[in-house]
């Protein structure tokens, strides 16, 4: 994969790649009854669209990580960049919470359900609600759809913005 701070364009596109495929492998995994794998994978297809949205604004990420981090192979990069490329989900909730001040609200939401969807996913569900908030297989299939809706609804309109650019 491109990295952001070599070809961002290149990045943005193999992102949006990255989440079109996680998405139709969360429909094929619920389509056989496979609930907790497919939560997975919607988290990951979101994943990718918030690296993807995050590429595109690199000027709202760079305001809130103003570190360097050096790369296994000794290169320097600035903080935000690092996250862009890793997007780790300990950042995802406040990479999503700056980037809802220029997409909407809509991203940190979805962001809260994607990471209830990856703590389910390890946990499955529960009745109590102490490990999962998620107390039946089919509450947890609802929210993998409508994750999966809207990564399809972001990666078509980043996707015209890359091809907009390209002309």
């Amino acid at each position: 994969m491109a990295k952001p701070w070599v070809d961002e364009k290149g990045y943005i596109a193999a992102r949006l790649r990255e989440a079109l495929y996680e998405a139709e492998l969360a429909k094929e995994f619920l389509r056989n009854g496979l609930v907790r794998n497919a939560a997975g994978k919607a988290y990951q297809a979101w994943k990718a669209v918030v690296a993807a949205l995050a590429a595109e604004r690199r000027e709202t990420l760079a305001r809130l990580y103003t570190g360097v981090k050096r790369l296994r192979e000794g290169k320097r990069v600035s903080e935000a960049d690092w996250v862009i490329a890793f997007m780790p989900s300990t950042r995802l909730r406040e990479v999503a919470k700056a980037l809802s001040e220029v997409y909407g609200d809509e991203v940190y939401y979805v962001t809260e359900v994607a990471l209830s969807l990856h703590e389910y996913q390890y946990n499955g569900p529960d009745r109590e609600g102490v490990f999962s908030r998620y107390r039946t297989d089919k509450h947890a299939a609802k929210d993998v759809e409508h994750v999966v809706a809207i990564v399809e609804k972001y990666a078509a309109s980043i996707k015209a913005r890359l091809d907009a650019q390209s002309k």
